[in-house]
């Protein structure tokens, strides 16, 4: 499939997203967030692809916020919608895809930025990254989940300074209260990031998919009934043969 915002590579079985609107600091708009997912979709039904980075071009930017030139003039409903659409075929379908997605937030990520980054799995940034939620001085909130995985991420309490002054913050603030893992220069950004997806496509994905929903539950009262029946279930399944078997065999597993 051909794309006109982001750009897509597969490698080792790791793929690599990039967001591709540089003259707007890769600003989401309607036709980005379409071409995410679609991507994702592929990528999803690609038995190859292990694990996922997503990342914006350039060194400025990962993504600056959404595209608000396309929603200005919108009412309440067409808002709701807006919010309601975006969870639906973006955000929401990355913090429940079977594969793990990484960040690569590599400059601003705010507003939508931030949101985007959230729903991923792992965040890694580099030195320069700036982060934030400014939508209280538009008169908005964030809506696309900002005010549901922030809390979960940092507390509440660090998740309403942020959202209540609108303040961004530095990367390694970031890193400070959890928001993400790790900081690094910004040429090293990638390289690091590609290191842990590769580690990560060396185990089991069964075991991967099974483990991201169970932790997608945790703050839930489902979290623990889910985990004994994934733990479970794995047992019958093939990659749980393979891995004890290379374990007693003291050979690396090939999943």
């Amino acid at each position: 499939m051909t794309y006109e915002n982001i750009l897509l590579k597969k490698e080792n079985k790791i793929a690599v997203i990039t967001i591709n609107r540089p003259e707007s600091l890769n600003a989401l708009n309607a036709l980005t967030i379409k071409e995410i997912s679609s991507a994702l979709d592929e990528l999803q039904s690609d038995h190859e692809v292990r694990a996922i980075i997503l990342t914006g071009s350039g060194e400025k930017s990962f993504v600056a916020g959404a595209d608000i030139k396309e929603f200005s003039n919108f009412n309440q409903e067409k808002a709701e919608e807006l919010a309601r659409n975006g969870q639906n075929i973006l955000f929401d379908k990355i913090e429940n895809l079977s594969k793990p997605v990484i960040a690569a937030v590599n400059g601003f990520a705010l507003g939508g930025g931030l949101e985007l980054a959230m729903s991923c799995h792992i965040r890694y940034a580099s030195e320069n990254a700036k982060l934030g939620l400014p939508e209280v001085t538009l008169g908005l909130i964030p809506g696309y989940g900002g005010t549901q995985r922030l809390p979960k991420l940092v507390g509440k309490g660090i998740a309403n300074e942020m959202i209540f002054s609108a303040k961004m913050i530095p990367a390694q603030r970031a890193k400070e209260i959890g928001l993400v893992n790790e900081v690094f220069p910004i040429g090293e950004l990638l390289s690091k990031t590609e290191e842990l997806a590769k580690t990560i496509a060396l185990n089991s994905p069964m075991a991967i998919s099974k483990a991201i929903k169970a932790t997608n539950l945790s703050d839930t009262d489902k979290g623990f009934e889910t985990e004994i029946k994934f733990f479970g279930e794995l047992f019958d399944m093939e990659d749980k043969q393979e891995g004890v078997s290379a374990f007693l065999e003291k050979r690396k597993p090939n999943f």
